[in-house]
């Protein structure tokens, strides 16, 4: 695999297209990741000053607001699932070179996250909660998709009343719990985004390639999001509310809430979002999306490129990367989204795959080559 420095000529350019379309590529997973991305920078540099609803169209933008990282950590599971054998889970030495990888893969996702924390710029950063729930995939890798979709649901349920008691934790209000919290990305607690992840790679387990999953995938999805969305209406939840009580905390659909019916709904709105990205991707449509995929296909290099960029603009222009309010006054959702997509594609069709993304890929293969050699020994 050639690195990230490599010259565009006439072959290689082949080359890079049939890598971002070729069948080895699941389209509509890279599409969905892209929006993924693209919806976080939107949550992070838009004001969204009303929650979402349905019926009012000057709220719709708040549609990004935690849904846009729970559809990334649930594709997250599809990608974990394609990576380690789609539909028949890997065995013997290829099994654990996957999990020496996804270790590997963990441990630097953690470092990169640590590092953009120092930066100063003031986003809860996602990576340190990807690289843990990176880490819990490890043992899960070897089942099948029964399994997971059953586990998936049952943390789903399960996890949201324990996460309330966690939440609860003196320990979160001390110095220490300030710097663990940022450590454990505990915006984006571990403990209950696990049944994301886990429900990702049981879609990819059931075969997520063929249109009947897909489509089951899309009715499954909206029912789990009109159950979730529909139980906060239809028992009038107040979300300004929500945390004033054990039950308040638990019975909410609030954005970052990890409440029960938030979980419910967005995991399942992000499970539709997953299964139309895959629909339409069968489609015409394919070729339309194809800078959004791009950005999909490198989000880790985009995500990363968003908050150094930030940090420098903001420093520069500033004098304090940490601003947020003065940052987002200054509307730059639209230059840093557009130019993302703009040199994700250039990158994907001149040069291949992203700089992180090949660097991290480079560097776990190498270590799984090492250790999975010195078990055969």
């Amino acid at each position: 695999m050639s690195g990230p420095d490599a010259r565009a000529t006439p072959g290689r350019l082949a080359a890079r297209w049939a890598r971002l379309n070729g069948p080895d590529r699941v389209a509509g997973v890279d599409f969905a990741r892209g929006l993924a991305v693209i919806g976080m920078f939107a949550a992070h540099l838009l004001w969204i000053r009303d929650p979402f609803a349905w019926t009012d169209a000057a709220t719709w933008v708040a549609v990004v607001d935690g849904r846009s990282s729970i559809l990334f950590a649930t594709v997250a599971g599809v990608s974990i699932g394609l990576f380690t054998g789609e539909r028949a889970p890997l065995a013997g030495a290829a099994l654990r070179s996957a999990r020496v990888r996804l270790i590997v893969r963990a441990a630097m996702l953690w470092a990169i996250g640590i590092l953009l924390i120092l930066t100063g710029v003031p986003v809860y950063v996602i990576l340190p909660a990807y690289a843990l729930l990176f880490l819990l995939a490890v043992p899960l890798i070897v089942l099948d998709a029964r399994p997971l979709l059953v586990l998936a649901s049952v943390l789903a349920v399960v996890m949201p009343v324990v996460q309330v008691a966690l939440d609860d934790l003196p320990l979160w209000g001390t110095a220490t719990g300030d710097a663990l919290s940022l450590a454990l990305g505990w915006h984006y607690p571990f403990t209950t985004w696990i049944a994301f992840l886990v429900a990702g790679l049981g879609l990819a387990r059931a075969g997520i390639r063929r249109s009947s999953v897909q489509l089951r995938m899309l009715a499954a999805g909206a029912l789990l999001a009109l159950v979730g969305y529909g139980a906060a209406a239809a028992t009038g939840v107040v979300e300004s509310e929500a945390g004033s009580s054990y039950l308040a905390a638990l019975w909410t659909a609030r954005a970052h809430s990890t409440g029960l019916l938030e979980v419910v709904g967005s995991g399942g709105f992000a499970i539709a979002v997953i299964a139309g990205c895959l629909l339409v991707c069968r489609t015409v449509v394919v070729w339309v999306v194809l800078p959004l995929r791009a950005v999909g296909a490198m989000p880790l290099t985009a995500y990363v490129g968003q908050l150094l960029v930030w940090a420098g603009i903001a420093t520069v222009l500033l004098g304090d990367p940490g601003d947020l309010a003065r940052f987002r006054d200054l509307a730059p959702f639209w230059p840093l989204a557009l130019s993302t997509i703009v040199l994700c594609t250039a990158w994907a069709l001149l040069v291949g795959r992203g700089p992180l993304e090949w660097f991290i890929d480079r560097s776990s293969r190498l270590v799984a080559r090492a250790a999975v050699g010195r078990l055969v020994q």
